[in-house]
């Protein structure tokens, strides 16, 4: 297996890996890495290690060096020099009178090139504004759209959940999002609720719906009869996922209540008590047969 050394760059959560050479490191030390950009300064948050193939992009690119305090000086000045370019190079879109919003700059390492990003609604000619603005700048001019999630991880801020955006905190990649996701986690369906920042379907509907689908193999239907722990039955009024919990409607005579069960403690139709089946060589009470087999069973 390859040896490799994790860096992370300004802005992005995303680990990249490079070959590590002769050096000693530190983690949270800084290091000059080659990228398809040219000369780039890096955080290193994973100390050389052996990684599987399939995770390596060929060919590995080398640390140059680590970074001394004169690069660590001049990154800075480089940042610094970033965010006054945007505030620059958005009085000129606007005297361009192109229909484009800058969203942010960045330098390469030597300051040889400006990258700025930003989003539009349509393709835009900007031929115009790369001559404009490099007359500016006194370098080259990279122009990159980008789209709104794309916007969000780069700004971030704090999403519904009242935590910082996961694109701009840890999430490395984007993943697609559906309604279906939402309607198994037992979320609402008003696209105002489940959407982020971005406006597009929140992140977090993706990466953690094989915990909801996995739970509801095990959970019963609202309205099912189950049987409690006294062995009264009721109804299935609700369901936590997180808690694995049941909340259960009980009739007795001419009154009803609501209680909360453990979904190990009930029994119900097609399973024992545990929520699984009866075959057995189930392990950390999950069920070895899939919830299509449980429900054909039930009928």
């Amino acid at each position: 297996m390859p040896k490799v050394i994790g860096v992370k760059f300004k802005k992005n959560p995303k680990t990249y890996f490079f070959a590590p050479g002769e050096f000693e490191y530190k983690e949270g030390c800084g290091v000059l890495v080659e990228t398809a950009r040219g000369l780039e300064y890096g955080m290193v948050t994973m100390l050389p290690s052996e990684v599987e193939e399939k995770h390596v992009v060929q060919p590995l690119k080398p640390v140059i060096r680590l970074a001394s305090d004169e690069d660590r000086a001049l990154a800075q000045r480089m940042e610094a020099r970033a965010q006054d370019a945007v505030k620059i190079a958005a009085e000129a879109v606007e005297k361009s009178g192109l229909d484009m919003r800058l969203s942010d700059a960045e330098y390469t390492f030597d300051g040889s090139k400006l990258i700025l990003y930003f989003t539009a609604d349509n393709r835009v000619d900007f031929r115009d504004l790369v001559r404009d603005l490099a007359s500016i700048f006194k370098a080259r001019i990279e122009l990159r759209q980008i789209g709104s999630r794309d916007e969000c991880k780069i700004k971030g801020g704090l999403g519904p959940c009242g935590r910082a955006c996961c694109c701009s905190a840890h999430l490395a990649d984007f993943e697609d999002a559906t309604i279906k996701m939402a309607k198994t986690q037992g979320l609402s369906l008003n696209p105002q609720k489940i959407s982020g920042l971005c406006g597009r379907l929140m992140c977090c509907l993706a990466y953690e719906n094989d915990y909801y689908a996995e739970v509801n193999k095990r959970m019963p239907k609202l309205g099912a009869e189950v049987e409690t722990p006294g062995g009264l039955k009721g109804t299935v009024a609700g369901v936590h996922q997180l808690k694995e919990t049941v909340n259960v409607k009980i009739i007795e005579k001419d009154s009803w209540r609501f209680e909360t069960f453990p979904l190990a403690e009930l029994k119900f139709k097609g399973k024992t008590a545990g929520g699984c089946c009866k075959e057995g060589g189930c392990k950390d009470g999950g069920c070895s047969k899939g919830a299509e087999d449980l429900e054909k069973e039930a009928e």
